[in-house]
């Protein structure tokens, strides 16, 4: 069994940088993402790390300003969010899939979830 927790979300200005944390628990043999939900619109895929961190991967929207990294001895998974935008407000979320490979932007390979943590950035 995988546990979640995140931590890090608050308020930002346009331009600033957060540091989002994922605290992990069982998660070593899984991939882990981040999600995000803005109000009023589906969930979608921001960045995703494999097991080893040997690979990772952006959704466009983020690709140069975020940058996810794991600690596999710590149990946690980051996103350094950089050059913050009003359109990256949401509700961030980590996740937890045995798989790799271009089914990782789907949200239904994952079988954890944590309970999220709110971003709000202002212009």
């Amino acid at each position: 069994q995988v546990h979640l927790a995140e931590s890090g979300g608050g308020l930002a200005q346009a331009g600033d940088s957060l540091r989002l944390s994922c605290a992990a628990s069982g998660f070593n043999d899984y991939s882990v993402a981040w999600f995000r939900q803005a109000p009023g619109k589906e969930r979608e895929f921001v960045a995703a790390v494999n097991r080893d961190e040997t690979d990772t991967t952006y959704a466009d929207s983020v690709r140069g300003r975020f940058t996810i990294s794991r600690d596999n001895a710590k149990n946690s998974v980051d996103l350094e969010m950089d050059s913050l935008k009003a359109e990256d407000t949401g509700v961030y979320y980590c996740a937890a899939t045995i798989y790799w490979g271009a089914v990782v932007f789907r949200e239904d390979v994952y079988s954890f979830w944590g309970q999220g943590t709110q971003v709000t950035v202002s212009s």
